[in-house]
Formats: structure tokens, C-alpha cells, sequence
């Protein structure tokens, strides 16, 4: 099936003027982030040898994929499994973006078709448990704004959609192509301003953190030690 204008302008200059958008804001967002000085130790290096800044830093960045080391995930692996699948979810519809414009022809394998299929589902199924339970738990409510559950319902549709988008379903037409790529273009200058951008900053939160943990002898966390 030839591809209709429309397709064609949301898959390539609508896309790429959000992304540039977005990256944009990014840009704007560090250097005032790098506008400030970080703050200095008072103190003198302390606990045991082998503990430094460096391995500090290592130790908080690696943090994300060692849920043995967090005292939330490791007493709660089920609240793991469920950041692991969200994200690999977003990991396949952002991967998405870019193979239907730019790669095609990858998209004639069913089995890389099928997976991307099953992580995105799987995000979506994830998604609503999430929002179920942000509903239902009176603490979640007390915590939650108005971005939270629309930035949530907002990935939980874009997930839907994006299985629906990939090229071996039921679904004919451009139809769900045309809301994928709307959707998606609408993701990326929406993100600069919600919740969801937090990832931009946690390569540097952790960084400062672990860089301070590591300079007082806390990271790496030595189990036992005495």
C-alpha cells in the first residue's frame, strides 16, 4: 500500500520537529541545571578503604539493575518486575518510532514484530495495574496530581496502539499508524513538562548522590562489614 501524504508528513517532519523540540527544552533544562555549583564536603573521607568517589558513583549508577541492593525492591520484587516491564514497553514503542520510518524491512521478521508486540502489551497490562491501584490506594491518592494519571492513561493507550501499529495484526489501513505517530508526537513535547521527565536527571541525581556516598564510605555498600 502506498503511503498517503498525511502518513508521510507525521512519520518524518512531524516527528522530527517534535524530537528537536524536545531535545531542545532538554538542552534549555541542563545547562540551568549546570548553572549551579554542587555542593563541597565538610567533612573528611571516611569509612572503609576502598570506598572512593569513583566507585561511589559506579555503585549508584548501577543501582537501577541491582534490586538486592534496594531495600524496596528487595523485600517487594513483584514493584521490580513491573519498572522492568514498563520500561522495556517503552524501550519497544520508542524503538518503534524509529524502525517503521527509517527500517521497514526489520519489520518483516514476525518474530521481531511479535516481540516488540508482547513488550508493549505487557507494559500496557502493567500500566493499568498501575493505575488501578493509584486509584484505589487512599495513600497513592494523596500523593498523585493531575500528570500522574494523565501522563499514565496517556502510556497506557500509546502501548495499545503501538501493538496495534505493528505490521502483522488484524488492524488494515493507516489508521493506527496515523494515531501511533500522532500519539507519539504528542509524547514528545508533552514529556519536557511532565513527571515522566525525570529519567533526563537521574544519570546526574545519581551521580552527586553516589559521588557523596562514596566520599563518606557508604557506597559500595559493603554487606557485613564491621
Amino acid at each position: 500500500m502506498e503511503m498517503s501524504p498525511l502518513l508521510h508528513f507525521v512519520e518524518h517532519p512531524l516527528q522530527l520537529g517534535c524530537k528537536v523540540f524536545m531535545l531542545s527544552i532538554y538542552a534549555y533544562r541542563l545547562i540551568h541545571l549546570f548553572s549551579y555549583m554542587a555542593g563541597g564536603e565538610r567533612q573528611a573521607p571516611t569509612g572503609p578503604p576502598g570506598t572512593t568517589r569513583a566507585k561511589g558513583v559506579v555503585y549508584s549508577w548501577a543501582n537501577i539493575v541491582m534490586p538486592w541492593a534496594m531495600e524496596s525492591t528487595r523485600k517487594k520484587p513483584f514493584y521490580y518486575i513491573q519498572f522492568v516491564i514498563f520500561h522495556l514497553g517503552m524501550v519497544a514503542v520508542i524503538g518503534l518510532t524509529f524502525i517503521i520510518p527509517y527500517g521497514p524491512g526489520l519489520l518483516n521478521s514476525v518474530g521481531l514484530v511479535w516481540v516488540l508486540q508482547v513488550m508493549m502489551a505487557a507494559a500496557c497490562a502493567v500500566g493499568l495495574y498501575r493505575l488501578y491501584y493509584r486509584i484505589s490506594s487512599k495513600h497513592m491518592r494523596a500523593i498523585s496530581t493531575p500528570d500522574d494519571y494523565f501522563s499514565l492513561s496517556l502510556l497506557i493507550v500509546l502501548f495499545l496502539v503501538g501493538v496495534l501499529a505493528a505490521p502483522n495484526n488484524i488492524v488494515q489501513g493507516e489508521g493506527a499508524l496515523l494515531t501511533f505517530f500522532f500519539m507519539t508526537a504528542f509524547f514528545l513535547v508533552y514529556v519536557p513538562f511532565s513527571k515522566i521527565m525525570h529519567y533526563l536527571y537521574y544519570p546526574f541525581t545519581r551521580y552527586y548522590f553516589g559521588k557523596t556516598m562514596g566520599y563518606r564510605g557508604i557506597y559500595p555498600v559493603r554487606r557485613g562489614y564491621k
